[in-house]
């Protein structure tokens, strides 16, 4: 039987940092509030000419670097991203060109802050299958360019970057499953709501109503847990590694005490780079790979919740 196994991670994010600091120049707000709120210190933003597929390149080759593969051995390229350069073609088609591969599949994936555990099913599931056998998939976002920064209730949540994995087929488990849910009945919680395909790109700037976006990742986070566990047979203290999307530091939090996890066993990188959407997660399990924290054979349980709201938790072994 085929599995798919995490061969290589890579991360990348811009130069360009914005404080806490700096936002008490830009809206009525305080780090002091920032920080006991949301666990957030400073955020990353892109440039100006910078692109979501630049930073998609600097972590995808890192990811192929770290698992010794050439890019001409990708069967499937994946980009899971909220932000793309153009309408078309997609970021991966245009990451695909970087890497100077021609041929294989190449999409995008849009289910925002979850999109990079839908792409994880994905691959997973290509190379269950047989119809591949190494896939990057890489969560990439420039969603500060959705931010309105006079609105100081989501300004001081968000920032750009990259994170990359490649896959491979493996005979040993690695993706154990997926569990993936969407529910659009709650989109106005969450949301861009303008853009060309309804008419109103004048309204193309993240809305949110907090408190209650909050409540239901909480909830549902917890469900979402168990119901990885019990397919799996597995009990909390099975789990060595939490790594969930790093949205806010009471969500981690929050999760981490359903699992009954002291945070030392949890990935937090959300005080170092804010909300990333889709490149959270990747972002966070490639720190934790390459400084030792997590170490081959242990169990890794990712989740993340986001606008549609979609949600979704992944099991695997590194």
């Amino acid at each position: 039987m085929r599995f798919a196994r995490i061969l290589g991670t890579g991360s990348y994010l811009p130069e360009r940092v914005l404080t806490n600091a700096d936002l008490e120049q830009l809206v009525d707000t305080s780090d002091a509030w920032i920080r006991e709120r949301t666990g957030i210190e400073k955020r990353h933003l892109v440039s100006e000419g910078e692109t979501c597929c630049d930073l998609a390149e600097q972590a995808a080759w890192r990811a192929l670097a770290a698992a010794k593969l050439d890019p001409t051995q990708l069967d499937l390229i994946l980009v899971a991203t909220t932000t793309p350069d153009q309408f078309f073609p997609s970021t991966a088609c245009l990451l695909q060109q970087r890497l100077d591969v021609h041929g294989c599949p190449a999409f995008d994936l849009q289910a925002v802050c979850a999109g990079f555990v839908y792409a994880l099913d994905i691959a997973d599931k290509y190379i269950r299958t047989g119809a591949a056998r190494y896939v990057l998939v890489v969560g990439a976002e420039t969603i500060s360019r959705l931010v309105d920064w006079t609105d100081r209730t989501t300004c001081v949540l968000f920032g750009d970057g990259a994170g990359a994995v490649v896959l491979g087929a493996s005979d040993t488990p690695g993706i154990l499953s997926a569990h993936l849910h969407a529910d659009g009945g709650y989109a106005s919680l969450l949301q861009v709501p303008g853009g060309h395909g309804n008419g109103q790109p004048q309204r193309a700037f993240i809305e949110m109503r907090g408190n209650e976006v909050f409540r239901f990742a909480v909830t549902t986070l917890g469900r979402i847990v168990d119901e990885a566990l019990d397919y799996n047979g597995l009990t909390k203290d099975d789990i060595d590694w939490l790594i969930p999307h790093q949205a806010n530091i009471r969500i981690i939090q929050a999760t981490a005490r359903k699992l009954d996890l002291p945070m030392e066993r949890v990935i937090v990188t959300v005080a170092e780079h804010g909300n990333t959407s889709s490149a959270s997660i990747p972002l966070a399990l490639d720190q934790a790979i390459r400084d030792g924290r997590i170490q081959r054979g242990e169990t890794l349980l990712m989740e993340a919740f986001g606008g549609g709201f979609a949600w979704g938790a992944v099991l695997a072994r590194y």
